[in-house]
């Protein structure tokens, strides 16, 4: 499956949730991040994230897809993440 993922959340918990999503999805945007990812790994990516997150501050929202047939992407400006910075 594809997924997007955007989070907002606390300041000192930024870092962490960053490098936590960058184990299986690229770094698109600040705070979005997007890529295939089977279904027990996004599992463990949302177990890693209820770790980090204060659910009574901060917001994970994923946006899940079976297929990006139908789908384009355009880019207007600056292009700040991708495939190639995965860690």
């Amino acid at each position: 499956m594809f997924i997007i993922l955007v989070y907002d959340v606390e300041q000192r918990r930024v870092g962490k949730v960053l490098k936590t999503c960058r184990k299986y999805l690229y770094w698109v945007q600040n705070s979005v991040l997007e890529g295939k990812i089977t279904k027990t790994n996004l599992t463990k990516l949302k177990m890693e994230l209820d770790r980090i997150i204060d659910t009574e501050k901060d917001s994970v929202i994923i946006y899940s897809f079976r297929t990006t047939k139908y789908s384009a992407v355009e880019i207007m400006g600056v292009k700040k993440g991708g495939e190639e910075n995965i860690l």
